[in-house]
């Protein structure tokens, strides 16, 4: 499996890629892995700000639907367009094309972001 050291992931199984003030969000291969083929994407919450913790979308597969989790405090300011007629790129590329929002940093970074090892030890995965 593949957790890229550059990202930082959270205990929910997303990922988080920081540039500067702003933050991209997707799901990590293991999640993908586990839901199954993605056939949509939801995030109605572009232009909102909303804590770290919260629900920022929903992603739907075959079998069921997951809540996405916001994992730093911020605000939405892009959602991945190609996901509404690729769902299937979460699956494919997960760490680049699948990627899902983009949040404009609100604050300090929690504490309990992951690095790529402690989640690989988390999914059991190391």
């Amino acid at each position: 499996m593949n957790f890229p050291e550059e990202l930082k992931y959270t205990k929910d199984h997303e990922w988080v890629r920081i540039e500067g003030d702003i933050a991209t969000v997707g799901i990590t291969e293991f999640a993908q892995g586990e839901l199954g083929d993605i056939v949509y994407v939801e995030v109605e919450t572009v232009g909102e700000t909303i804590d770290a913790g919260e629900v920022f979308g929903t992603v739907e597969a075959v079998k069921t639907v997951s809540d996405l989790f916001m994992p730093i405090s911020g605000e939405i300011v892009e959602f991945n367009e190609e996901l509404e007629s690729s769902p299937e790129l979460v699956n494919e590329s997960p760490y680049e094309d699948g990627w899902m929002i983009k949040i404009k940093i609100g604050g300090d970074l929690p504490a309990d972001l992951l690095s790529s090892e402690s989640y690989a030890e988390l999914v059991g995965k190391n």
